[in-house]
């Protein structure tokens, strides 16, 4: 099944220079990068995004990790991309996702993971609006 989804290198993994290596997987996997920009976010756009976990007590760590630094912002397109970008991505925890995966390989603990790619499709509706 075709759809779009959205994606973010978060900044400590623009920090990082991985952004081009993060593109380079993304297409590999065979999915299309429809529209990307590099920006900064507001705590505005980032309390938005992370509204889901609005309340918990990592939802402040994710929102200043975000503001932190540039993001680059992505909507990728392609046959199950939602499914094949949490692949791409592994496990939140950089220590539990799956060798070979973004996080596993550039991920340093889990609010500072490199990529942020949405969950569900209903997820990547939500924050592909917020951005694009």
């Amino acid at each position: 099944m075709r759809e779009r989804t959205f994606v973010m290198v978060k900044p400590d993994g623009v920090a990082k220079g991985l952004t081009d290596e993060i593109v380079a997987r993304i297409e590999r996997a065979g999915l299309k990068i429809v529209s990307m920009r590099r920006m900064r976010l507001d705590r505005g756009l980032a309390e938005e995004l992370y509204s889901v976990h609005r309340g918990k007590d990592f939802f402040e760590r994710l929102v200043e990790h975000v503001l932190s630094g540039e993001v680059v912002v992505m909507l990728v397109e392609g046959e199950r991309a939602i499914t094949q970008m949490r692949e791409l991505s592994g496990a939140t925890d950089p220590t539990k996702a799956a060798k070979g995966t973004i996080r596993s390989d550039f991920g340093s603990s889990i609010t500072e993971n490199v990529i942020h790619a949405a969950d569900s499709a209903e997820s990547a509706e939500r924050e592909m609006r917020i951005f694009f």
